[in-house]
């Protein structure tokens, strides 16, 4: 048989492919040749057979026939053979495969070999594939090798060794002996290395965390060497000394320093040195001052040391590398909230920012932008962010108005500034909007009396310049339902007023009816704000006329609207005066807290649960029998529900059917209480009355995972009601790993009787698959005595055609949701 061609020759050929169905008739060849030379078990060309398919796997085409011939080559006596076998085992195989455990003894013999070539070899093959099964047993002598007096053994079993611990933690503590020598080495590679290592150990252990923070003496002096050592052509990178040793000195300094006051304290000085020695006009020392930038963050260092953190990100942010803006950013986006007066001092470079092409850097400049925005600054910020929402893109709009909202409600210096920039976000981005900003709009006009006036011509104008934004022309026409008489009489005073007559208005709100551009709620506001000015206009017949007209409209809600106005024009006439007065100033208590009114699994409860106002129970005795024995005790309450669960009225008997017929007379029953009546609203934008439900305490309560079987998972997040602290929001998220809907899905839930408990309806009973959604449902648990949290609940559901029922408890409820 002919010698193979080399490997040389090999890439030349391929090269001079001219089409891909070329180049892959050229590979089949090749590798055709190589199965015979495989099968002929010749030893002589095998090294370069494998090394021709290694080229050939790197392009993609499928080799893993060579696998047993890299075992076979790693084998070998030549240091040629192993060093392709070798590369071929870290390329082709995996610990997926159970080939790879024949490398085992190879591996080991070659790792106890005389030459150091053959050790590195091993070594390099073990860090880069090794197995646990591999690991644990060549644990030892990676060990051994770690103590040698060979420079270049020992940084090889150093990353050896980190392999070996992120795939059996357990063997952490073999090499802690060999470690603490390591940082004694001159050698640049070995210190790289052992301080990666460290940074591993310390990362997994909390313990090896502790024990190693008496090294941070010795980590600065290392530093401290490399900083003001001179030049050094060997470790020399564009004028400063070994940066990727710095780097990760910096990076392992972080996890000593973090939360301990006295390491933090014993690397402050050599932080500030390098912050104020390293060369910024090469990308080399701008990673070197990040690093230090995000130490200096995250230890306990001193208030001037994190200054100049954040005046060395400043700098950053002036430079041209868009890499390091974006890194800037970020990084201020972290300690804003911490260091908020330092970040202040670089608001100007931050706005500016705005201004790049770069939409990455805009948006953190935007974020930034938002966080930096107090009572002192938010004319001028505004300005800046109000000129971005006019120029920005379509996918920038939503967030910059959705904050400029915030932010105006939270620190506007007047009413009238905080109404002009709401009304000049709706003129500009209108369509982008958050839903709630037109009820919160209107609830901000209603509470400013002295600026009816001013606010509904204004509104006017807008409506004549542009009503293709919707939220825009809902708050228009609510304003001039509600202050159509202030504009029609001129009585603006904040600015001239201008003349309108009552059929100009008319014109304007008609033309909103039958628009184009107009959505259902639109026409909804504009039809309200017709029938409002039935009482402040004297054009009644006119009004009559469009509301008779729309009595018959394709849109149902339009048609209800309209058929109920006109009831109040005949039968209910007399009353019409008092229904459509004007709206009450509607108080709010807190700012962007949630309204009372809250919007649960699609229906609306409008109550808050409170110990002198639980709703009564109303399910039949019967079914309260079944469930008061969930715990297994005559001690539970039975859950209360606001709405009966959508399922076959066949169902209803075993749905609370959970464990027997203890009698009622084994614990007190909840006493039947007065429940507030949950009516519907009877008009467009009652309800507006908010108070807070939550208060900040449900950020520090962790979810928790309630149930997690047969794909079913059920998870636990909190909240604590901000009335009555002895209550606990629980909200339930149920979903389905598994490929098919999980149907007619019940949650049930019951609690001892030193608690009552509230379960509200679901969002749906289809829990859908892959994950693709979720059912979420409300949980309010009375925790009067503090007692600690416990639970047992019932899961009832259809799974591919079989019913499905399942009980299980849970106790594991953190401390913060019931303390």
């Amino acid at each position: 048989m002919p010698a193979p061609i080399r490997l040389r020759e090999l890439i030349r050929t391929i090269r001079t492919a001219r089409t891909q169905a070329e180049e892959r008739e050229m590979i089949q060849k090749e590798c055709a040749a190589i199965r015979s030379s495989f099968r002929e078990e010749d030893n002589t060309y095998r090294c370069r057979n494998v090394a021709k398919l290694l080229y050939m796997h790197m392009l993609g085409y499928p080799a893993h026939f060579g696998q047993l011939e890299c075992l076979k080559l790693i084998a070998s006596q030549k240091f040629t053979d192993k060093r392709i076998g070798y590369l071929g085992a870290m390329l082709l195989l995996d610990e997926r495969q159970d080939v790879h455990l024949l490398m085992t003894n190879c591996i080991k013999n070659d790792l106890n070999h005389s030459t150091q070539y053959v050790q590195g070899l091993a070594l390099c093959t073990l860090g880069c594939m090794g197995s646990s099964e591999m690991c644990r047993d060549l644990a030892g002598e990676v060990e051994k090798l770690l103590k040698t007096s060979n420079s270049y053994l020992r940084k090889k079993a150093a990353l050896c060794a980190v392999h070996v611990i992120r795939k059996v933690p357990e063997l952490m503590e073999m090499f802690l002996p060999a470690t603490k020598n390591l940082l004694s080495e001159k050698n640049h590679g070995v210190l790289h290395t052992s301080v990666v290592l460290l940074t591993e150990m310390c990362e997994r252990s909390p313990d090896m965390l502790s024990h190693f923070r008496k090294l941070v003496p010795q980590l600065v002096r290392i530093l401290k060497n490399l900083i003001m050592s001179g030049y050094s052509p060997e470790h020399d990178v564009s004028g400063i000394s070994d940066p990727f040793l710095q780097v990760r000195i910096l990076r392992l300094l972080r996890i000593l320093g973090k939360g301990d006051d006295d390491s933090s304290e014993a690397m402050n000085d050599i932080l500030a040195q390098v912050a104020t020695n390293t060369e910024t006009s090469k990308n080399v020392g701008n990673a070197i001052l990040y690093e230090t930038v995000l130490t200096i963050m995250d230890i306990k260092s001193e208030s001037g040391l994190r200054v100049l953190a954040i005046n060395i990100l400043g700098r950053f942010l002036l430079n041209n590398d868009k890499n390091i803006r974006y890194v800037a950013l970020t990084s201020l986006l972290k300690t804003v909230q911490t260091d908020h007066n330092a970040v202040q001092r670089h608001r100007s470079t931050i706005v500016d920012c705005l201004k790049d092409l770069d939409v990455s850097i805009k948006r953190r400049a935007m974020e930034l932008s938002f966080a930096l925005v107090n009572g002192n600054n938010i004319r001028g910020m505004m300005k800046e962010l109000l000129y971005f929402l006019d120029s920005c893109d379509p996918d920038f709009k939503a967030d910059c108005a959705s904050g400029i909202f915030l932010a105006a409600e939270k620190y506007a210096p007047s009413k009238r500034w905080h109404i002009d920039t709401i009304m000049r976000v709706l003129t500009t981005a209108g369509s982008y909007v958050r839903d709630d900003s037109v009820p919160n709009l209107i609830q901000l006009i209603t509470n400013s009396v002295e600026m009816h006036a001013y606010t509904v011509q204004r509104l006017y104008k807008a409506l004549l310049d542009d009503i293709s934004q919707q939220p825009l022309v809902q708050v228009a026409s609510w304003c001039i339902g509600e202050y159509g008489d202030l504009l029609v009489s001129g009585q603006c005073e904040e600015e001239e007023p201008i003349q309108v007559s009552e059929d100009e208005v008319l014109d304007v709100l008609e033309g909103l009816l039958v628009s184009n551009l107009s959505t259902p709620v639109t026409r909804g506001y504009s039809l309200t704000a017709i029938m409002k000015l039935s009482t402040r206009f004297s054009s009644l017949n006119r009004i009559k006329k469009v509301v008779s007209i729309y009595g018959s409209s394709i849109d149902v809600e339009l048609q209800q609207r309209a058929v109920e106005y006109n009831a109040l024009f005949k039968k209910y006439d007399h009353m019409r005066p008092a229904l459509l007065e004007r709206m009450p100033i509607m108080e709010k208590t807190a700012t962007n807290g949630p309204s009372e009114t809250v919007q649960t699994n699609g229906e609306t409860d409008s109550t808050i649960l409170d110990t002198k106002h639980l709703p009564s129970i109303s399910q039949p005795a019967s079914q309260a029998n079944d469930l008061l024995d969930l715990l297994g005790g005559n001690d539970v309450v039975p859950i209360i529900q606001t709405t009966v669960p959508t399922k076959p009225a066949s169902a209803g008997g075993e749905l609370l059917d959970l464990l027997g017929d203890l009698s009622l007379t084994g614990g007190p029953t909840p006493t039947p209480a007065s429940s507030v009546p949950m009516s519907q609203p009877p008009f467009l934008l009652d309800g507006l009355t908010s108070q807070p439900l939550f208060n900040d305490i449900a950020a520090v309560i962790p979810p928790m995972t309630a149930y997690n079987k047969n794909g079913l998972i059920i998870e636990f997040t909190f909240e604590r009601s901000n009335p009555n602290p002895n209550i606990a929001v629980i909200t339930i998220h149920a979903t389905n790993s598994t490929e098919a809907d999980m149907t007619e899905f019940v949650f049930q839930a019951a609690v001892p009787k030193t608690f009552q408990l509230q379960l509200l309806s679901p969002s749906s009973n289809v829990v859908p698959a892959f994950n693709q959604g979720s059912v979420t449902q409300v949980i309010r648990v009375l925790n009067p005595q503090k007692q600690q949290l416990r639970m047992r609940i019932k899961l009832t559901y259809t799974h591919k055609g079989s019913p499905v029922q399942d009980l299980a408890e849970v106790n594991n409820f953190p401390p913060q949701s019931w303390q």
